[in-house]
């Protein structure tokens, strides 16, 4: 097998590589009931299980999952004794936000400036088109797979509602595998192979505070009638230091990243840093978005601006995602959030801090025989040296992947490099990270294990 002819195969398919992002971005599989109908979920699923059943996965079904959505999951087998790789992705999509906030609708896939932008058009359909264009490759060629291959799309990843991860504790056969790739990550930067081997975990919680029975006139009562918004402030102001360190009380956060560094004028480009902002914290980039604890104020409950009267709050909230690296048990770590905004809360307020969803952080071994192949695989796809560096998100499964096959080499890699703005309005990708990405993982199913 050449990598050249496989450059041209995977070329060759990129316009149905397109074709096929469209139809996905145009489903609205957003795993919320309560603001997109379900329906968008199950024809993206019907989509993703008619679309692997045709690449030769014939034993393929859509599994509900114990939070209501469902797992595609299905086996293409290879030669008689041949390890097994399982090749994830999911479906599901964050919520667009403001759409006015869009150059473009996001639910429909728009080329401006050689890039393609829609909801999930890198995290995570993208991925899943890239995962089938690889499979296609390999067939235009009339190549055989060395291995057999297990494809898992799941249908809530974007929730953290723990379905996918629960199926794996019950039904640890269907994930049963040698090698796991993850595509639910991506380079550092456009044309530089990236293996992610670090995941944070997460812990998040909301907080509530209440002073008064009611609302009550600002100018009658203010001064000594306390104001929940400014208790609220208060408490999530001891939350960092002055150089913006997070300093939750009993949390280590002076550890080091050992793999590549993140260049500080890439890292403020990547993130629309404005000119004249500082970056916060202390120690390299890399330590403190891969390695050290984070957190983040996701969002507040309040009187908004608009509309609002001379009248001081009875009560506000916060919902705080705190982001723990490898090492840190973010049950733990939720615990000692949850103490330290108890113990931060001024003038004796009412404090309720809710547990939300917790996520184990993931470090990946990289010295097994599957790391060696994809990395060779990746540096002849892209011409390029291949980087080992962290994500500082979440992806829970594999931690569950990891504590049911501890033995399983569980590698991260994908199309959502920096610029594509996941998450945000204006989602995209770079087609040229499918390609090549395309062209990677083609070469090391058609090689490991032959």
């Amino acid at each position: 097998m050449t990598t050249e002819k496989l450059r041209r195969a995977v070329r060759d398919l990129m316009p149905r590589a397109r074709q096929d992002l469209a139809e996905l971005v145009a489903m609205r599989s957003v795993a919320d009931e309560r603001a997109f109908p379900p329906e968008e979920c199950e024809a993206a699923a019907q989509w993703v299980l008619g679309a692997f059943r045709d690449e030769g996965f014939a034993d393929i079904e859509a599994i509900e999952t114990d939070d209501g959505s469902a797992a595609v999951i299905g086996r293409r087998p290879g030669p008689q004794g041949a390890p097994t790789v399982l090749l994830y992705c999911h479906y599901d999509v964050q919520p667009p936000g403001d759409e006015e906030l869009w150059g473009s609708p996001p639910f429909t896939l728009t080329e401006r400036d050689g890039r393609w932008y829609g909801r999930g058009a890198a995290d995570c359909k993208g991925n899943l088109v890239m995962h089938l264009t690889a499979l296609r490759a390999l067939d235009a060629l009339e190549l055989d797979t060395s291995v057999n291959v297990t494809i898992v799309a799941e249908g809530s990843e974007e929730t953290g509602a723990g379905g996918l991860e629960h199926l794996v504790r019950a039904r640890p056969e269907l994930f049963a595998a040698d090698v796991v790739l993850v595509a639910d990550t991506g380079n550092t930067e456009v044309g530089r192979p990236t293996i992610t081997t670090s995941l944070r975990g997460m812990a998040n919680v909301v907080v509530h505070v209440t002073a008064l029975a009611g609302e009550v006139h600002s100018g009658v009562f203010g001064g000594p009638a306390p104001d929940a918004v400014a208790a609220l402030v208060h408490i999530l102001a001891t939350l960092h230091d002055t150089e913006g360190n997070t300093t939750v009380n009993g949390l280590a956060r002076e550890q080091f990243w050992g793999g590549v560094e993140y260049d500080e004028k890439r890292f403020r480009a990547d993130a629309g840093v404005l000119d004249g902002v500082e970056l916060i914290g202390t120690g390299s980039v890399a330590d403190r978005v891969w390695a050290r604890p984070a957190v983040t104020i996701v969002g507040i409950d309040c009187p908004p601006v608009v509309g609002s009267a001379a009248a001081i709050s009875p009560s506000a909230s916060a919902r705080l995602n705190l982001r723990v690296p490898p090492g840190t048990d973010p049950i733990r770590a939720q615990e000692l959030l949850t103490a330290h905004l108890e113990a931060a809360a001024p003038w004796g307020v009412c404090v309720k801090v809710v547990p939300e969803a917790t996520g184990s952080p993931f470090s990946a071994s990289t010295t097994g025989p599957g790391f060696a192949a994809l990395t060779s695989a990746l540096g002849q796809a892209y011409g390029a040296e291949v980087g080992f560096a962290g994500q500082g998100g979440s992806i829970p499964l594999c931690s569950a992947l990891a504590e049911q096959f501890p033995d399983a080499e569980i590698a991260l890699i994908g199309v959502e490099e920096p610029l594509c703005r996941i998450h945000a309005p204006d989602e995209s990708v770079d087609p040229n990270e499918i390609e090549a990405l395309a062209v990677a993982e083609a070469l090391f199913l058609g090689t490991y294990g032959a």
